[in-house]
């Protein structure tokens, strides 16, 4: 655990701190229609990839190598264990120059998350989870609180993005039952530790990319809370475009009581 989490501070230190608040405008590149990259994004996965490798030699899933070549992420479903890496989460905060993005990993085994690590550099704050053994902030365990009283006094987020205009309108309109709506913070590897740490009490995703949710949701579920697909199904990392939809909230009863609420039941 410790290991990995050097590999992604060290190549944090090497390539995306150096280019916070300093990217050349040839440094920044539309990777697909709306979607953009920075050679910090590259530059890290490859010195991750590789160190990774000489850790654990088993195939390693990175974001921008999926980006240029999507079989890649088969290796999810047939191979028995994976490296998911996400360079920088958050690349848009990362080119605003806003503090709030992260370099994340985890490993997958038989097609479940079992340990996980974000590091957000701009706090120096080092985020993990291992199955079964817990989740921790610097070294500190973290157990994540019921969420407080009755939903008029929750906060959560509504990632809406990419859902159906007509799914939007509907969710929003139910949404107005909480106490308050954010539209949360661009980086996976920020509003997961946010919800962790009680700055929210849930989080409805609707695209999940494996290298954003994997690392999260071990968290969240480590620490006490919960991470399932709407129909109640525990999060389980999926290639691109298999499954949409995740739901994370601070504990059973709320997760259970968010998803009624959302959906009109």
């Amino acid at each position: 655990m410790d290991r990995v989490a050097e590999i992604l501070a060290e190549a944090s230190a090497e390539v995306v701190e150096p280019r916070f608040r300093a990217l050349a405008a040839g440094e920044i590149m539309e990777k697909a229609p709306g979607e953009v990259v920075t050679v910090a994004d590259r530059e890290a996965e490859a010195i991750i990839e590789r160190r990774l490798r000489e850790l654990l030699p088993v195939p390693v899933v990175g974001e921008e190598a999926v980006s240029a070549d999507p079989g890649l992420a088969r290796a999810l479903h047939s191979e028995p264990a994976v490296w998911l890496v996400d360079p920088v989460d958050g690349t848009s905060n990362f080119i605003a120059g806003r503090p709030d993005y992260a370099v994340m990993a985890s490993l997958v085994r038989s097609g479940r998350t079992v340990a996980a690590w974000i590091w957000q550099p701009s706090t120096a704050t080092c985020f993990t989870a291992e199955l079964g053994s817990g989740a921790w902030r610097n070294g500190h365990r973290l157990t994540r609180s019921p969420a407080a009283g009755e939903p008029a006094k929750w906060r959560g987020s509504l990632k809406s993005r990419f859902l159906e205009p007509e799914q939007r309108r509907r969710l929003e309109a139910n949404a107005a039952a909480f106490g308050e709506i954010t539209p949360g913070r661009n980086a996976a590897g920020v509003e997961y530790p946010d919800l962790v740490e009680g700055a929210l009490d849930f989080i409805l995703y609707w695209r999940t990319l494996p290298w954003d949710h994997a690392p999260g949701s071990l968290l969240v579920t480590e620490a006490g809370g919960v991470a399932a697909r709407l129909d109640g199904t525990p999060y389980r990392p999926e290639a691109p475009g298999c499954e949409d939809g995740l739901l994370v909230a601070a504990d059973p009863a709320a997760w259970e009581r968010t998803r009624d609420i959302l959906l009109g039941r």
